[in-house]
């Protein structure tokens, strides 16, 4: 039993007593002071219930402060541990990163004169690039001027292809009478081979030309007779067989020459082609047409080439 509870009770006791000996007035008096105890009674009881409530709540928060306190601490450990372990490394890391400044600085000290070098030869680099670079834009207006030039040399060229294809047809055409009979025009290199046999010509070991070929040069001088720009070469075949002795020529090459000569003189006496435009060769038997073939070694070849000097100037300018 609590000590208010014991108070109480000794008061019920003493009450009555004393409504036993004293008058009702007093009666009355000690049945209000009664109540007003009973009310106190039930006042400090229900405080006591607050208080004693209030005591296990705080003995709650006591508890989870505690066990907060426990928690904290032993995270403020942990943290600690950490802290110091990540000090040590932070120190280590410290002194690393001094070591290597100090290594960095001796580098960039003793390094200033490679490092100039380097400079210098980038900088002689840079103007040798500088003077290729230079001396490639000076190529560059050198190769469009030569393709320029080239443009005009070729142009030149197929012009003069197209004129000796026209005189082909010409010649062909002037002596188409005696083709098949000892007689051939060809087109090779941009020059006209026009070949006549011998027996067309001459008479057997003689140089002065027949009545049948003077007609068949006279025909090709009347075709050629204005071109201005063509040089003619007459060369004169021979086969291996070997001159007689003591004849009116000392050898193959005497007699090779003699027959162009026979035919350049007909060339010029039957047109108005130029001297100067025409040679006369003797190859003698040394550039036969067929090793086999005696007869058509036996031969005159008459070369219509095209002056080519304005293009030896084209060329002398590249």
């Amino acid at each position: 039993m609590t000590p208010i509870r014991n108070v109480v009770t000794y008061s019920f006791a003493a009450i009555a007593l004393l409504c036993a000996c004293v008058p009702a007035r007093k009666y009355e008096e000690l049945n209000a002071r009664y109540k007003a105890m009973q009310e106190n009674e039930t006042s400090a009881l229900s405080k006591a219930q607050q208080a004693d409530a209030a005591m296990k709540d705080q003995q709650v928060s006591m508890e989870d402060i505690s066990r907060r306190k426990d928690m904290l601490e032993r995270d403020t450990l942990t943290l600690g541990t950490s802290l110091r372990h990540m000090t040590t490394q932070y120190d280590k890391i410290n002194a690393l990163n001094n070591e290597l400044l100090d290594k960095y600085n001796l580098l960039v000290a003793g390094g200033n004169n490679e490092n100039r070098k380097l400079l210098t030869d980038l900088e002689a680099n840079r103007l040798k690039l500088q003077n290729k670079e230079d001396s490639l834009g000076v190529l560059a207006v050198s190769l469009k001027d030569r393709e320029a030039k080239l443009a005009d040399l070729q142009a030149e060229l197929e012009k003069k292809d197209q004129a000796m294809k026209a005189l082909k047809d010409r010649v062909s055409q002037a002596l188409t009478s005696f083709e098949g009979k000892g007689l051939t025009v060809t087109q090779k290199d941009g020059q006209i081979y026009v070949s006549l046999d011998n027996k067309l010509l001459f008479p057997s070991g003689s140089t002065t030309v027949d009545s049948k070929g003077r007609e068949a040069l006279s025909n090709l001088a009347k075709a050629i007779e204005n071109e201005k720009d063509l040089n003619i070469m007459v060369e004169g075949h021979t086969d291996t067989d070997k001159v007689l002795g003591g004849g009116a020529y000392k050898d193959n090459w005497d007699l090779s020459v003699l027959r162009a000569t026979s035919v350049v003189r007909i060339l010029q006496e039957s047109s108005k082609v130029d001297p100067k435009r025409i040679t006369a060769a003797g190859k003698g038997e040394y550039e036969p047409a067929d090793p086999n073939d005696k007869a058509k070694n036996r031969r005159i070849e008459i070369v219509l080439a095209p002056d080519l000097k304005g293009l030896y100037e084209l060329v002398k300018e590249h």
